[in-house]
């Protein structure tokens, strides 16, 4: 199991999650954040620092949010736009730095209203 980032962080990527994140393991993609799904240890530090509330427990995903738990997985295990070959897992979102791609549910969506 890990922590998903859904809808409510489309568009807005606060990234205090990022910052309070004791492993690395948040991404930055073009349009959303994305919770790499082995390298998280489930501690939740994340989750209360997320000022829209975007970060859930697997399991604890609203129903109406349930596709961003493949879609976070699929921005790491498929190859999207803009890339050679899937990101796979590279150790560390600070390496990698910010991407320009987004996982396919975020890429189809319209851009999302500011809070």
């Amino acid at each position: 199991m890990t922590y998903v980032i859904a809808l409510p962080c489309v568009d807005v990527m606060d990234r205090a999650c990022v910052e309070e994140c004791p492993v690395d393991c948040i991404y930055e993609g073009g349009r959303s954040l994305y919770i790499h799904p082995d390298e998280c240890v489930d501690c939740g530090a994340c989750e209360p620092v997320c000022p829209v509330e975007a970060i859930f427990y697997e399991d604890d995903v609203p129903d109406e949010w349930e596709p961003y738990i493949n879609d976070n997985a699929e921005f790491f295990t498929e190859t999207l736009p803009g890339r050679d070959a899937p990101l796979g897992s590279p150790g560390g979102a600070a390496k990698l730095g910010p991407t320009e791609s987004d996982a396919p549910l975020v890429t189809s969506l319209e851009p999302q209203a500011q809070p």
